[in-house]
């Protein structure tokens, strides 16, 4: 640009200073098509802010397709002056799948990993959840709406578990889901710079973190009004609209 209007760089600086313009930066969103947006995100909203007494909110999701990735060398630790290394390259052990649910009233995880991503190991992990919550509250499940979630088999199981609710987030809507969060921390402080040999390996460095996360929960805390992302999102359809 400088090039082109003849001028510093330092003056084209200044002049996207002035003007609030970073054009080197770009984020991605994509705004949902549900039809039922505005009341799934009311009802949604409303089980974080206020949630049904002698009940539990608990927010499901399974981070699927988790490598175990082991680099071709061994890497160098942090020392002053350098940071930690690690080879571009790595080798592949197997995926595994982790089933979790937050209590977004303690922070605390219910967690298993399985070897497959089906309703048949969404189912065990119903069963799991159903034997490790007190038995006399009633569960609302925040789950989003892969076909894993609605299969006649899950419908046959819930309407024999009558304290199960189902409440599905919309469609392009995952971050309503808060265990989208805990999935984001997995990554960054265990996954992404992790070395495994294998599945075991990774599976007994997930359990880990679920154990660390257990021990020391944080509750989930929900800010955002409902009003006001319906309206964010309604102006960023009309946006989008107005450019054809």
């Amino acid at each position: 640009m400088a090039k082109a209007a003849g001028i510093s760089h330092r003056s084209v600086q200044r002049i996207w200073a002035a003007h609030g313009l970073k054009p080197h930066r770009i984020r991605t969103f994509k705004l949902s098509k549900d039809p039922k947006f505005a009341a799934k995100v009311q009802d949604i909203v409303g089980l974080y802010m206020d949630p049904p007494e002698h009940a539990l909110v608990l927010s499901v999701d399974e981070k699927s397709q988790i490598q175990a990735l082991d680099r071709t060398q061994r890497g160098f630790p942090m020392k002053p002056t350098r940071c930690q290394t690690m080879t571009h390259d790595y080798k592949r052990h197997g995926t595994t799948t982790l089933f979790a649910a937050l209590n977004v009233l303690d922070g605390k995880v219910i967690g298993q990993c399985m070897s497959r991503h089906r309703h048949q190991e969404f189912l065990q992990f119903l069963d799991r959840i159903n034997l490790e919550t007190p038995p006399d509250l009633d569960l609302h499940l925040i789950v989003d709406n892969y076909a894993t979630h609605k299969h006649a088999n899950v419908r046959a199981w819930l309407a024999q578990h009558p304290r199960f609710h189902f409440h599905f987030t919309p469609t392009s809507a995952s971050w309503l889901n808060a265990v989208e969060g805990f999935f984001a921390k997995l990554t960054n402080k265990r996954l992404r710079r992790g070395v495994f040999s294998g599945i075991v390996d990774l599976q007994e460095a997930i359990n880990r973190f679920l154990s660390e996360t257990n021990e020391c929960p944080r509750p989930f805390a929900w800010t955002a009004d409902a009003d006001g992302i319906i309206e964010r999102v309604r102006r960023g359809k009309a946006a989008l609209a107005a450019l054809g």
